[in-house]
């Protein structure tokens, strides 16, 4: 388990849902115990919170339409 917390975003490729469209479609932090938070972009943006990054993963990734990109190294985060 990590010390830092991490922050990534969701970049979409192809939008299955017809909702949230394509791009950088939301934000995100890798919490140190595995937990992650997420805030939507958009017209109607909200944020949600995951117990485990994985279930987001899962929930959101929509078998590689999504991909995750991470703007911190795992070694080193200045907050």
């Amino acid at each position: 388990m990590s010390t830092h917390a991490r922050r990534f975003y969701l970049q979409r490729d192809h939008d299955v849902s017809g909702v949230s469209g394509t791009g950088r479609v939301a934000d995100g932090v890798l919490w140190p115990d595995g937990s992650a938070s997420l805030r939507w972009r958009g017209d109607r943006p909200s944020a949600v919170h995951w117990d485990r990054f994985d279930d987001a993963e899962e929930v959101h990734g929509h078998a590689g339409a999504t991909r995750i990109i991470w703007l911190d190294s795992e070694s080193e985060v200045t907050l």
